[in-house]
């Protein structure tokens, strides 16, 4: 069968304040997991809105992305179990760090996060085995050592952001 490979495209937003990271906590297949503000890029939003909303949905903060601190790939194999079938999944991740702006008032976290948390470095480091992505790690390791891209890095059509007119 000659079957299309179809990464999941993420964003991620890596924010940090006064030495500590902005992580959410949630529930995921695995348990109780870290991770930073992301999720799935949506149809119609370039990859910078689709971080400001994510981090506003998961954080109830609104954000706005001024320099990427890099693309990951990474893979997930999660064995069929309790009804689930086995799943494949590889994560095309565009991780962005930017301006932590303010919270939103009446906004609600997201479903299935439980908290907000501010971590230092090294509490994530020790808490590896509850991240749920290496991803986490990574990103926070990359924007500690100043990797920072422009924003131009990445160009989105503007059929993409009308895709009627696609």
């Amino acid at each position: 069968m000659n079957k299309r490979w179809k990464p999941s495209v993420t964003v991620a937003a890596i924010i940090e304040r006064e030495g500590r990271y902005l992580l959410i906590e949630e529930h995921t297949p695995e348990g109780l997991r870290l991770n930073n503000p992301a999720g799935h890029l949506d149809p119609g939003e370039s990859p910078e809105d689709g971080c400001a909303r994510e981090a506003l949905e998961e954080t109830t903060y609104t954000f706005k992305p001024t320099d990427m601190v890099g693309i990951y790939i990474s893979r997930l194999l999660r064995p069929a179990r309790e009804g689930r079938a086995a799943e494949d999944v590889t994560y095309f991740r565009l991780a962005f760090c930017g301006e932590l702006g303010e919270q939103v008032p009446g906004a609600k976290l997201d479903k299935g996060i439980v908290r907000t948390l501010w971590m230092t470095p090294d509490d994530i480091r020790a808490n590896v085995h509850r991240l749920r992505s290496p991803l986490v790690l990574r990103c926070m390791e990359d924007h500690l050592a100043g990797q920072r891209f422009p924003m131009d890095l990445i160009y989105t059509d503007p059929s993409v952001l009308n895709p009627a007119k696609g």
